[in-house]
């Protein structure tokens, strides 16, 4: 892999961290501040926290995997 796609693949990672942890925030802000009233907002953010987490761990991944070859 050359370093012009390396860089892409970092940007990437940057990009999927970035919106994982606004999402982890949006959740924090939902425990800290709005519950129990707000519970019924729990699962959507909860799912929307774990799949930008997940999406972030295989972009991550896969960036590690070029680094290494």
């Amino acid at each position: 892999m050359n370093e012009e796609e390396l860089k892409v693949l970092r940007k990437d990672v940057r990009r999927k961290k970035r919106i994982a942890s606004e999402w982890a925030s949006q959740l924090h802000d939902l425990v800290e501040d709005r519950l129990p009233a707000a519970y019924a907002e729990i699962p959507a953010i909860a799912e929307s926290t774990l799949e930008a987490c997940k999406a972030w761990e295989e972009a991550n991944n896969k960036l590690m995997e070029a680094e290494g070859a």
